[in-house]
């Protein structure tokens, strides 16, 4: 469940995306687009991922609030063009063109539009990350138990969203 605050700088965020005018790629990762989806989660950030583009797009509109501007950086493991903002008190993370390396080779950039899913939340059709992509990622970073949990909630849901179906 999204706290007020959560709720109050998505609302920020989407407003500014969508009067930015600008052609722009991003989708929700992580606990806030757990949340969203309907788990039963306590999201403490909001993480937003984006193509090149739109993470230095998201960079500008987001200055005021920067504690580390958009760059390229990452690890041995995962890297971005990644920023870090503190909006209202709310960390928000901003992380374009997302490459993991979970053997020997960088995995090639899958376009973002291709892994998402939309939510309809206060008049927005915000965009999130498909949860079946949400568990892969986690599985290839090593956090088994946490790509159970995803698989298992969109299996559920999926069960509930068919019995709908079936009763209407």
């Amino acid at each position: 469940m999204l706290t007020e605050l959560h709720e109050k700088v998505l609302l920020k965020i989407c407003m500014l995306l969508h009067d930015s005018g600008k052609d722009v790629c991003w989708g929700l990762t992580g606990s806030t687009s757990f949340a969203l989806q309907g788990m039963d989660y306590k999201p403490h950030d909001i993480d937003i991922q984006t193509d090149e583009a739109t993470a230095y797009i998201l960079g500008e509109l987001l200055k005021e609030y920067e504690v580390q501007p958009v760059t390229f950086s990452g690890n041995e493991k995962i890297r971005s063009h990644f920023g870090k903002f503190l909006v209202d008190g709310m960390e928000v993370e901003v992380m374009g063109d997302i490459q993991k390396k979970p053997a020997d080779e960088w995995e090639n950039i899958i376009p973002l539009d291709t892994l998402l899913d939309y939510v309809d939340w206060n008049g927005y059709q915000v965009p999130v990350l498909k949860l079946s992509y949400e568990a892969e990622a986690y599985r290839k970073l090593g956090r088994l138990e946490k790509a159970e949990q995803l698989e298992r909630f969109a299996r559920e849901r999926q069960i509930r969203i068919c019995r709908n179906l079936t009763i209407e």
